[in-house]
């Protein structure tokens, strides 16, 4: 019974995991708000507004009420291994020397860094699936694209006001009579 309840304790906190992974407000720094949230199926993102970058990672419909996919399965338990990582592990029984990341033989400890960048892989694969920092990245690209059309769009309502101005202050030197108003709608 002692045994069950701090299993009990972790699978609760694994499951609570993505209801709190799911509304993350973080402060990028460049000042600017980041809401990183997860939406399943056709649920819709939440528009960004003011100083608040939303990003949304999108998964599959069926994946709404599952345990997140590094939580599923132990994918060190030995029933998980692959056939061929099993026969690999007895071909490799006995190899040493070059390229064999051990202490015996020549040019043992060459082995290692391949074995180190196997791993790095290996985990890389396994890692978590959604990469907010990317996401971010092109959210940001997208939101700086069209400052230049906007900044282009109020330059020319500026000008034209600029233009409406200065017209209406020669009328006024020259003593010329305003147009009348068109008439409201």
């Amino acid at each position: 019974m002692k045994r069950l309840i701090p299993a009990a304790l972790l699978l609760s906190s694994a499951l609570a995991a993505p209801a709190m992974a799911q509304d993350q407000n973080l402060v990028d720094p460049s000042g600017e708000r980041v809401n990183q949230l997860i939406v399943y199926g056709d649920d819709p993102c939440p528009k960004s507004d003011g100083n608040t970058i939303t990003v949304c990672a999108r998964k599959e419909e069926e994946e709404r009420f599952r345990i997140p996919k590094p939580f599923r399965d132990n994918p060190s338990a030995p029933g998980n291994r692959a056939w061929t990582d099993r026969v690999r592990a007895y071909e490799t029984v006995g190899n040493f020397g070059t390229n064999s990341c051990s202490a015996v033989g020549g040019g043992g400890a060459t082995g290692c860094l391949t074995r180190l960048i196997d791993r790095a892989y290996a985990e890389k694969k396994n890692g978590p699936d959604v990469q907010f920092g990317q996401m971010i990245e092109e959210e940001r690209e997208k939101r700086l694209s069209t400052i230049d059309a906007d900044a282009a769009a109020e330059q020319a309502r500026v000008e034209q006001i600029e233009r409406e101005y200065e017209a209406r202050l020669k009328r006024e030197r020259d003593g010329v009579p305003a147009p009348a108003p068109a008439p409201q709608r």
